[in-house]
């Protein structure tokens, strides 16, 4: 059994590492971020989540290649809540070896925030997920589940800050 200080070391500086990696590569430097899908103020819960949907494979495209995860076939789709874990708001499938995934994020239709900050979260769900794919090749357990969560979540926010820089 890894002991959980072990384990959250490592996992910070595994964080570390790729942050500065994508830093090194200048993956991040000079982009901007895109605004959303050209359209009018989407008013129906329908016409809401036909936008969300829009959005978060045009995001999906965006970070895949800031992330440089072009080499892999990554799908996308909007998920009612009921089909996701208790107490999150996305997830990701995948296949190392085949270099394929599914990212699972939550419907416009579950979300109790306004508009345009459920799209700002579908967004760093989006980046979290992704993030998961660069560390998928890492050995997992139960004990270092909740630590390799945090790190995933600081790096996705720590990426998102500094693509709107």
């Amino acid at each position: 059994m890894v002991s959980s200080n072990l384990a959250a070391r490592t996992y910070q500086a595994i964080a570390a590492v790729f942050l500065i990696s994508l830093l090194t590569l200048g993956l991040l430097s000079g982009s901007q971020p895109s605004a959303a899908p050209a359209t009018t103020v989407p008013v129906t819960p329908q016409e809401r989540e036909a936008y969300a949907r829009k959005f978060v494979r045009q995001k999906l495209q965006i970070w895949q290649e800031r992330l440089d995860l072009t080499d892999w076939k990554i799908d996308i789709d909007l998920v009612r809540s009921g089909s996701l874990e208790p107490k999150t708001l996305g997830n990701v499938h995948w296949d190392t070896d085949a270099k394929q995934a599914t990212v699972a994020v939550q419907s416009s239709y579950d979300y109790k925030l306004p508009f345009p900050e459920a799209l700002d979260d579908m967004e760093f769900t989006v980046v979290h997920e992704l993030v998961h794919l660069h560390l998928a090749s890492l050995p997992r357990s139960e004990a270092s589940r909740r630590v390799e969560e945090h790190a995933v979540n600081e790096l996705a926010r720590a990426l998102l800050r500094l693509a709107k820089q």
